[in-house]
């Protein structure tokens, strides 16, 4: 695991913030296949993400989505994108906000949004990082260890469900139809995910066996 960098603030080093996959950069860069068979693996680091748990049909759940700028989705598997928030459905009652590093964070506005209802809003962001699988093989390298039917007559852009890749849990979500997929995993587990998906990418570098 790569090491922080530190600067000298006077009173000594201060350790600045280490993405969970900082040391693998080069490892997914150099895996990067190209061409009608191309194949892209990146980190998206430090995306907001907040936990909201609420009734959707309450008025503090209302109030949530008002804030939102976007009604919470109500059926599994979907997704609501407002400005660079996109709220991701979890179960009945629960969602996950993610927000690009250009936006705000908005955990204070969900918690006044929430006042003192029943429900829960917590910044959950250090519990994940975000791999972004990109390419015309983007699908067939979680195929090979997603239990899911990916093909497009069944998880199309906008989706995101809680699955496995290999042996680890994530949210997974389909971005647009290049396809291009982004893995919520755990930050513990991040390192092995990031290792399957470069063995799993890797035959795609070669020439396509008939």
């Amino acid at each position: 695991m790569a090491e922080p960098t530190t600067l000298d603030a006077g009173a000594g080093p201060v350790a600045l913030r280490t993405s969970p996959l900082a040391h693998l950069e080069a490892r997914m860069r150099a895996a990067a296949v190209t061409g009608a068979r191309g194949v892209t693996l990146a980190e998206l680091p430090f995306l907001t993400m907040v936990n909201v748990r609420v009734d959707p049909d309450s008025e503090a759940g209302e109030r949530i989505g008002r804030t939102l700028g976007t009604r919470l989705p109500r059926e599994c598997g979907g997704t609501a994108t407002s400005g660079p928030r996109t709220v991701v459905w979890l179960g009945p009652d629960e969602w996950l906000v993610l927000t690009r590093p250009e936006g705000a964070s908005p955990g204070a506005e969900l918690r006044q949004a929430l006042a003192d209802d029943p429900g829960s809003v917590v910044d959950v962001s250090a519990n994940r990082t975000t791999l972004e699988l990109s390419g015309p093989s983007a699908r067939q390298v979680l195929e090979k260890g997603c239990p899911l039917d990916l093909h497009p007559r069944s998880f199309t852009p906008g989706r995101a469900v809680s699955t496995t890749v290999g042996p680890i849990a994530v949210v997974l979500w389909q971005v647009d139809d290049t396809p291009t997929y982004r893995l919520l995993p755990r930050s513990s587990f991040a390192d092995y995910l990031a290792r399957w998906l470069i063995d799993a990418m890797s035959e795609y570098g070669g020439p396509e066996i008939d």
